[in-house]
């Protein structure tokens, strides 16, 4: 039965060789699993037939490959010998092609000479015979190419309208003379572009001196204005407009020119330069011409617009370093002059190039473009002199546009602008000036020790005390040296933002109104932030504090004498309706309370450093027989620094004192109720209450005058009865404590118990 299935596996697995060695190998995955799905040995069986199946193959492919070996090398041998043959013929062809081309070169070139040859013969004798009957169309466009090459364009055209009616129909049917018709609209192009080189050569000239004509603009307007100015002074004669040189003649409205102006127009007649003395306006009249007798005047309006357009965007569009020198500014101004000015002439000198329309309606988009690069640049000004020789700049620059007609009306109302940036940038200079001052001061009275002295502090601060008056030389003004040196750049301020006032042509009421408030900005913002600072710095002790608040109560004092100087420079009565008055009295009040609040803090920090130093012994058996030293140190301090607040007011000396009186008081109550203290002897007992004496003794030593009779010692009333009461028990107990409120309960309780 074994030997049936072991040749029924055979006959299998010869039937599976063959289906492989027969089948595409993308189907063989069906027969190889037909192996692992028989008998568990099949397997092995099979791979041991296909080992037989191919060493068969194997000795089949060894025996057929000894059988062809010897006429493979046959073959070789002979492949071998052909290719010696081979590379000789290869040489004897390459040389043969080499001699074959050279020798047919020559017949080549001898052949195309001939062909050339007998072309030309035959295109010169076609030639010649045409030649005669183009001859006057080629004359008359030589005479054009003659007149234009001697910019004679006027002939030009009319040699064009010749050959174009009559010289080239003639002779059409060739294909130069339908070039040369071609070309005729091209040559009045390009006499067009010729004269509008001319026109660009203009514009590039007039860009390149428009800074130059607009600076002589805006020089003359200066003039005018300043001669304008003095001679209103002097005959009181006003004009509503300035009179400015146009074009070498004077324009203005309604203007009266009175004898000595002739006579000064006369003397400088030599220096006036007229827009015509920098700018040849002759490519601009013949270009117009040109275009207007070829019929594209309004081409030739339109692209003067547009490219005068892109000039104006350029030149209204400013450096990005223009707001760091006034150089800058001035270029920028004068560039813009000497466009519109150059407008304005073409407006006047040539009919509808230039029309109102297009000029106001180019100084609306200039105008707004001005004002938007103006406040962008101006904004990142922090001089405020060179913001006033901006504000100068712009008056000056919008007078001289005025004088050309053109509103700029919005242009001053900038300057509103300007002057608030100018105000900030005055702030903090002022903001730094107040700084050094306070930096500088020694923060003590100023000692005069003569006559002159105190003339010299009394010409800078208007100082008055009736009382110190009678005092005899030397003596000390209350005030340290801060407080003139303050209010004389308090008064350098208005006169400072007093300046940018000038020429924009407002009111003594407007301009009081404007130094007023700019004033309390310096008063309200720059200089209360400054005392609020220097208060608050660490190395401002009492002292200094107690100084401060003598100096604002000076400045306080002063605030009306600012009011008076405001008033005599501008003229403006206090009493007229809605005058603004300055807020230095709110400004010095909160300065002095918060430096007020900063000496109670100070002197109880001071008293906390004292009690720090305490360290007494709470089990000890005696006392000491004297109050501890620590408190005798911070008694002198107390008493010293309140002979310093007799200069101070009376309630800010008396609320001091009782603030360090009550601080000390809690200071010392809250040590006896300490957490961490367990227990306390009576020699603790009876060593603490020698410290409460003397700071009753204190109390009642009336260290600041004013108070009334015990008031100071009521600060240590509770104290005292702490003490008292614990110095009353028996030598030998002691108070165990767990914690303040058991502590606090166990006193009490002892205190009623005695």
């Amino acid at each position: 039965m074994a030997e049936g299935e072991s040749l029924e596996s055979v006959t299998e697995h010869e039937r599976i060789l063959q289906e492989i060695e027969s089948t595409d190998t993308a189907c063989v995955g069906p027969t190889l699993r037909s192996v692992y799905d028989d008998q568990p040995n099949a397997h092995q069986r099979f791979m041991e037939k296909l080992d037989t199946r191919i060493r068969n193959h194997d000795r089949e492919i060894e025996k057929m490959c000894n059988f062809h070996h010897q006429g493979f090398v046959d073959a070789i041998n002979e492949l071998l010998k052909v290719r010696a043959d081979a590379e000789k013929l290869k040489v004897q062809v390459t040389d043969t092609n080499r001699r074959f081309q050279e020798a047919g070169k020559e017949v080549i070139a001898k052949t195309e000479e001939t062909i050339r040859c007998r072309t030309q013969q035959r295109n010169i004798a076609t030639v010649v015979d045409k030649l005669q009957m183009c001859l006057p169309a080629l004359e008359m466009y030589s005479k054009l190419k003659e007149q234009m090459s001697g910019k004679r364009y006027y002939s030009a055209l009319k040699t064009m309208e010749q050959l174009e009616h009559v010289y080239l129909p003639k002779v059409s049917q060739y294909r130069f003379c339908q070039i040369m018709a071609e070309n005729l609209p091209k040559l009045r192009e390009e006499i067009k572009e010729i004269s509008m080189s001319g026109l660009k050569d203009f514009l590039e000239s007039i860009r390149k001196h428009s800074d130059k004509i607009g600076e002589t603009a805006m020089k003359q307007a200066q003039q005018q204005k300043t001669f304008h100015a003095a001679l209103h002074r002097q005959t009181n004669v006003s004009y509503k407009k300035p009179i400015y040189i146009i074009n070498g003649h004077s324009a203005g409205e309604n203007e009266v020119t009175p004898k000595s102006q002739m006579l000064e127009d006369e003397d400088t007649e030599e220096e006036v330069l007229s827009v015509q003395d920098l700018v040849d306006f002759t490519p601009v009249y013949r270009c117009l011409h040109i275009y207007t007798v070829l019929g594209d005047k309004e081409v030739f309006e339109n692209y003067y617009r547009k490219q005068r357009r892109k000039q104006a965007r350029l030149v209204l569009q400013p450096q990005a370093n223009m707001h760091e020198t006034v150089e800058g500014y001035r270029k920028y101004f004068s560039q813009i002059v000497g466009f519109f000015v150059v407008e304005d002439h073409i407006l006047h000198v040539t009919q509808g190039l230039v029309t109102g329309s297009y000029t106001t309606e180019l100084w609306t988009m200039a105008q707004s473009k001005i004002i938007a690069a103006l406040r962008t640049h101006s904004s990142y000004c922090t001089d405020p002199d060179l913001v006033l020789e901006l504000k100068n700049l712009i008056v000056v620059f919008a007078d001289t546009l005025q004088g050309y007609g053109f509103p700029v009306n919005r242009l001053f109302d900038l300057l509103y602008e300007v002057r608030d940036k100018y105000n900030e940038t005055l702030l903090k200079k002022w903001a730094g000036l107040f700084r050094d001052i306070f930096e500088a001061d020694n923060y003590s009275p100023i000692p005069v020790a003569n006559e002159e002295e105190y003339m010299a502090v009394i010409s800078k601060f208007p100082f008055q005390d009736p009382e110190g008056d009678k005092v005899s030389f030397p003596k000390k003004l209350p005030m340290s040296q801060s407080v003139p040196q303050i209010y004389m750049q308090v008064k350098e301020f208005i006169y400072a933002s007093l300046k940018f006032s000038e020429s924009l042509h407002r009111s003594s009421t407007e301009i009081d109104d404007l130094l007023r408030k700019s004033t309390n900005l310096l008063l309200t913002r720059t200089l209360s932030s400054g005392l609020q600072n220097l208060i608050k710095k660490p190395h401002i002790g009492l002292t200094e504090l107690v100084q401060i608040i003598i100096n604002t109560t000076h400045l306080e004092q002063a605030c009306k004498y600012l009011e008076d100087f405001i008033t005599n420079i501008t003229n403006v009565s206090p009493e007229t309706v809605h005058t603004t008055r300055l807020y230095g009295l709110s400004t010095f009040k909160d300065a002095r309370h918060a430096a007020e609040e900063e000496i109670y803090t100070k002197l109880n920090q001071k008293i906390d450093e004292f009690v720090q130093l305490a360290d007494y012994d709470w089990t000890m058996s005696e006392p000491d027989g004297r109050a501890s030293g620590y408190l005798m140190d911070l008694i002198n301090f107390l008493r010293s620094t309140f002979q310093v607040f007799t200069n101070l007011p009376g309630k800010v000396a008396q609320t001091a004192c009782m603030s360090a009186c009550k601080h000390l008081s809690t200071s010392l109550t809250q040590m006896l109720l300490d957490s961490e203290l367990k227990q306390i002897s009576m020699g603790a007992i009876q060593q603490f209450n020698l410290d409460v004496i003397q700071c009753e003794l204190f109390a009642s030593s009336d260290p600041v005058p004013g108070f009334q009779e015990d008031t100071l010692q009521l600060a240590f009333i509770d104290l005292r009865q702490y003490s008292d009461r614990g110095a009353g028990l028996k030598s030998s107990e002691y108070f165990l404590m767990d914690n303040p409120f058991k502590r606090h309960l166990h006193v009490c309780c002892r205190l009623y118990q005695m």
